[in-house]
């Protein structure tokens, strides 16, 4: 176990990394308003999250992730290019499915982050090279993504919109995307809904109840989506490459996904500025569906940094939330990019070498 002093110091360290990097040091309350911060999150956190009821503020939450709170902070002052960096504890409900494990993960843990706001075309870059210099000693397994990629392919799926929207909100929930593209695949068997002098009853109007058997009506008509179109997003899906080698890979699928090349185009770009920083691309693996599992506000660039622990979370990531900022700005907006790293792993990692 390592005591809370030494993942303190660790924090500390990185924390004075992050202000020689340019971040001016922000301190998000720790308990925090719910209302909005449950629906930004996305359905992970939501389930993980510590909610409590306040007599007078309503429903609050213990701080999940510094994120939303920092986007929120800088919203409300404007879209200015700027850079923060933190320091302190988030709580998150850890899941220990059918087993209890000998070594659980903390519910309180320290997070150490960075988060950059700016116009800058490179910042994905700058930021990725940050956080890979500060965590070379340690020898992670570092992987890249980017969300963008398969939100353009999605989107240019021939589908009418709501089929197309449903496939978009369940991107970050890999086995539920299967199933939906599963069934838009297949003829929709139409549902008989008979006339009936009963009145209506349940929890919808009758309004309510009559525009959704128009909707289920009209899915109904619906032409199933041609299996290459699953072939193809299976493709891409599964792309995984050493980084060095994953151009040539993306501009053939975008061969024939036109709508991916422009983030091909971005991806590229990347890649060239993070090697033109000294770093090795073909330590990188860049895997397509990467992003697939982080935090639903996560819309483009994203990294991660792992250990070879079995069971150990990430012991760092990130990545690009450009949406959010449009989300929060109520119409402003700017480029953002930012992430944390864990300080008690890099603690226990520091104190096995």
């Amino acid at each position: 176990m390592i005591p809370k002093r030494d993942k303190q110091s660790v924090g500390q360290r990185l924390l004075a990394a992050f202000r020689d990097a340019g971040g001016v040091e922000v301190a998000p309350d720790l308990l925090l308003p719910a209302e909005s911060l449950l629906d930004l999150y996305g359905e992970d956190i939501r389930a993980r999250a510590y909610v409590t009821a306040d007599p007078i503020r309503g429903e609050m939450m213990l701080r999940p992730d510094f994120t939303v709170p920092v986007v929120q902070a800088h919203m409300q002052n404007g879209a200015e290019p700027a850079r923060y960096c933190y320091l302190g504890e988030v709580f998150r409900k850890q899941d220990m499915g059918d087993t209890h494990p000998e070594n659980p993960r903390d519910n309180e843990y320290l997070q150490a982050g960075f988060e950059l706001f700016s116009r800058d075309p490179d910042a994905d870059a700058e930021l990725f090279a940050l956080f890979h210099d500060l965590l070379a000693p340690l020898n992670l397994r570092a992987e890249i993504g980017d969300m963008g990629l398969l939100l353009d392919a999605v989107a240019a799926l021939p589908l009418p919109d709501a089929r197309r929207d449903a496939l978009m909100h369940h991107i970050w929930r890999p086995g539920r995307f299967r199933r939906l593209l599963a069934r838009f695949g297949q003829p929709t068997t139409p549902r008989d809904f008979p006339e009936s002098d009963a009145p209506w009853a349940g929890l919808r109007s009758e309004d309510e109840m009559i525009r959704r058997i128009a909707r289920l009506n009209a899915d109904a008509a619906v032409a199933p989506l041609a299996p290459i179109w699953s072939e193809r997003l299976d493709r891409l899906f599964a792309l995984q490459a050493p980084a060095d080698q994953v151009t040539p890979l993306l501009r053939d699928l975008a061969q024939d996904m036109p709508a991916i090349a422009p983030a091909v185009d971005r991806i590229a770009a990347r890649l060239q500025a993070i090697a033109d920083r000294g770093i090795d691309l073909s330590a990188i693996t860049f895997d397509a569906s990467h992003g697939r599992t982080t935090l639903e506000y996560y819309d483009g660039f994203t990294f991660s940094f792992a250990a070879d622990r079995a069971g150990w979370p990430d012991v760092a990531s990130g990545g690009r939330y450009d949406a959010l900022t449009r989300v929060l700005g109520k119409g402003r907006e700017i480029p953002a990019v930012g992430g944390i790293i864990r300080p008690g792993l890099v603690a226990e990692l520091e104190g096995a070498a």
